[in-house]
């Protein structure tokens, strides 16, 4: 049996090796908590965020421009008499199309052609008095060679004959002129075309080169088209042409197509015809003049048109989707870029115009980058991204 000396050693011994069993657990605990620490401490790994991208790519493109406008009649003739008197009839309708030289006015031809007879009948007479001239003068030439007659009656007689010529000649000219007076009675059309209303009822007095006209025919087939253009886009096209950023093709710049007030295309293509010379100063622009045909009389003079006029070829163009641009905070145009690490980039652009759902970037873009065209609205700077091409569908 144990003395009370040795329970007492025992029970000593137990409780050292308690303590230095604990005392050897607490530094493994100890690093396990740091273990623990350590891995909740370090940053997760980023999750790539999934976009759909598209490829940068050059294109031959057609550059364009919209420019408003107005139509003008090709040819315009204000009627208006050219005698006196009363319109004893209209013959024509009102927006009837009329032919050149068809009669559209009747004058009361009464005293006019009174006035042609009477001058017709003083031809009559100053012709007549020119044979009794004439033989007078042929006897007194053979009369003075022999002395019978004195040369002053020989001279008297010649200008007698010479006088009575000349009344004949002036008989004639107003005989012309009272002839010409007559035809005036009837008012004609100097052009084909439509003609409008009528300002002058039958028995209206009318005065010879009145300030109103009595109608105005115009003709509508082909028709003028006068477009607008600033003085500052002209100097931008020509310095795009003598950069070789724009290629002029001659026939192809001479095309030009309408979109009228409805929105609708007009069906037949014009030329453009000239570029005025001479900038207007109150609006600083130039006028640009189009013809075009019109069969079915579709445009008529004063209509308001949009002509979409060819500039030139741009053989390097880059098109983006309007999607893929967004604006910063003062409006600058930027879009989402992969760059070579697989990450989002802000790029800011240059932007030309709108080309139908597209944007045409003049500075920016390298052909053979990838944009994203889906999943911006997650991104930042930097962000690691998932790119996959856009579908067809989604393009």
């Amino acid at each position: 049996m144990l003395n009370l000396n040795q329970k007492e050693s025992y029970s000593s011994c137990g409780t050292k090796g308690t303590r230095l069993a604990k005392l050897a657990i607490l530094p493994l605990v100890a690093l396990a908590l740091a273990a623990c620490q350590s891995a909740s401490s370090s940053p997760q790994q980023p999750t790539a965020v999934s976009v759909s991208v598209i490829t940068a790519s050059i294109e031959k493109l057609a550059m364009t421009t919209e420019l408003p406008g107005r139509t003008q009649a090709y040819l315009v003739a204000e009627i208006r008499p050219q005698v006196n008197g009363l319109i004893q009839k209209r013959v024509f309708e009102e927006g009837s199309e009329v032919k050149a030289g068809s009669i559209l006015y009747q004058i009361d031809p009464a005293p006019y052609q009174a006035a042609y007879d009477q001058a017709m009948a003083a031809v009559a007479v100053a012709e007549a008095k020119i044979p009794p001239a004439r033989s007078r003068v042929e006897r007194f030439k053979s009369l003075v060679a022999i002395h019978a007659v004195g040369q002053q009656d020989y001279d008297d007689a010649v200008s007698a004959l010479q006088t009575a010529e000349a009344g004949a000649a002036s008989a004639k000219a107003a005989m012309e002129t009272a002839r010409i007076n007559l035809e005036y009675t009837s008012i004609k059309s100097p052009i084909t075309g439509r003609i409008g209303r009528s300002s002058v009822t039958v028995g209206a007095l009318v005065n010879a080169y009145q300030g109103v006209p009595l109608a105005v025919v115009q003709q509508l087939d082909p028709i003028y088209v006068d477009v607008i253009e600033s003085s500052a886009d002209i100097l931008r096209l020509e310095k795009s042409m003598e950069s070789g950023q724009l290629r002029q093709d001659k026939e192809a710049t001479r095309k030009v197509k309408l979109i009228l007030e409805d929105g609708s295309v007009y069906p037949l293509e014009g030329t453009l015809q000239f570029r005025d010379i001479t900038v207007d100063q109150s609006t600083g622009s130039v006028t640009l003049r189009a013809v075009f045909p019109n069969p079915d009389k579709i445009l008529l003079p004063g209509m308001f048109v949009q002509a979409m006029i060819e500039e030139g070829v741009n053989d390097q163009a880059i098109l983006l989707p309007q999607q893929c641009v967004s604006r910063d905070n003062k409006g600058n145009p930027f879009t989402w870029v992969v760059d070579q690490d697989g990450k989002a980039e802000m790029r800011f652009l240059q932007l030309d115009r709108a080309i139908g759902d597209k944007w045409l970037v003049t500075k920016g873009l390298t052909p053979g980058e990838q944009i994203i065209y889906e999943g911006s609205l997650k991104l930042r700077p930097g962000t690691t991204v998932k790119a996959a091409p856009v579908t067809q569908a989604g393009a």
